[in-house]
Protein backbone atom coordinates (compact mmCIF):
# COMPACT_ATOMS: atom_id res chain seq x y z
CA UNK A 1 0.00 0.00 0.00
CA UNK A 2 1.60 3.20 -0.66
CA UNK A 3 -0.60 7.08 0.22
CA UNK A 4 -0.23 8.71 -2.97
CA UNK A 5 -1.84 11.95 -1.56
CA UNK A 6 -3.46 13.17 1.42
CA UNK A 7 -4.80 16.46 2.68
CA UNK A 8 -3.46 16.08 6.29
CA UNK A 9 -0.48 18.26 7.08
CA UNK A 10 0.98 16.59 10.35
CA UNK A 11 2.28 13.36 9.54
CA UNK A 12 4.61 11.19 11.98
CA UNK A 13 5.76 8.32 10.55
CA UNK A 14 6.91 5.91 13.87
CA UNK A 15 6.44 2.41 14.91
CA UNK A 16 3.47 0.69 17.03
CA UNK A 17 4.47 0.52 20.62
CA UNK A 18 2.00 -0.32 22.60
CA UNK A 19 -1.51 -1.86 21.43
CA UNK A 20 -4.11 -1.89 24.17
CA UNK A 21 -7.23 -3.35 22.65
CA UNK A 22 -10.84 -3.35 23.42
CA UNK A 23 -14.21 -4.49 22.36
CA UNK A 24 -15.26 -1.52 20.67
CA UNK A 25 -12.13 0.75 20.38
CA UNK A 26 -8.39 0.51 21.10
CA UNK A 27 -5.18 2.33 21.94
CA UNK A 28 -2.45 2.50 19.55
CA UNK A 29 1.12 4.10 20.91
CA UNK A 30 3.00 4.88 18.19
CA UNK A 31 6.52 5.72 18.95
CA UNK A 32 7.94 8.73 16.75
CA UNK A 33 11.31 10.28 16.83
CA UNK A 34 9.41 13.98 18.07
CA UNK A 35 8.01 11.03 21.02
CA UNK A 36 4.76 9.07 21.72
CA UNK A 37 1.33 9.66 19.49
CA UNK A 38 -1.98 8.07 20.65
CA UNK A 39 -4.49 7.32 18.68
CA UNK A 40 -7.98 5.64 19.53
CA UNK A 41 -9.48 3.95 16.39
CA UNK A 42 -11.63 0.80 16.01
CA UNK A 43 -10.47 -2.52 16.79
CA UNK A 44 -11.92 -3.43 13.49
CA UNK A 45 -9.27 -1.11 12.17
CA UNK A 46 -6.14 -2.41 14.14
CA UNK A 47 -7.60 -6.34 12.69
CA UNK A 48 -8.08 -5.05 9.00
CA UNK A 49 -4.78 -3.02 9.23
CA UNK A 50 -2.94 -6.09 11.08
CA UNK A 51 -1.85 -3.76 13.39
CA UNK A 52 1.19 -5.32 15.96
CA UNK A 53 3.96 -4.18 17.93
CA UNK A 54 6.87 -3.51 15.64
CA UNK A 55 4.52 -2.11 12.84
CA UNK A 56 5.92 0.40 10.51
CA UNK A 57 3.16 3.42 10.50
CA UNK A 58 2.25 7.28 9.95
CA UNK A 59 0.27 8.77 12.75
CA UNK A 60 -2.01 11.38 10.31
CA UNK A 61 -3.05 14.59 12.71
CA UNK A 62 -5.69 16.89 12.51
CA UNK A 63 -7.10 18.64 15.45
CA UNK A 64 -7.91 16.69 17.93
CA UNK A 65 -7.89 13.45 15.17
CA UNK A 66 -5.17 10.70 14.92
CA UNK A 67 -5.55 8.61 12.20
CA UNK A 68 -3.31 5.52 11.71
CA UNK A 69 -1.67 3.86 7.63
CA UNK A 70 0.42 1.31 7.95
CA UNK A 71 3.51 1.16 5.55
Amino acid sequence: MSIQAINVRNQFRGKVKEIIRGDVVSEIDVETPWGIVTSVITTRSVDDLHLVIGSEVVALVKSTEVSIAKL
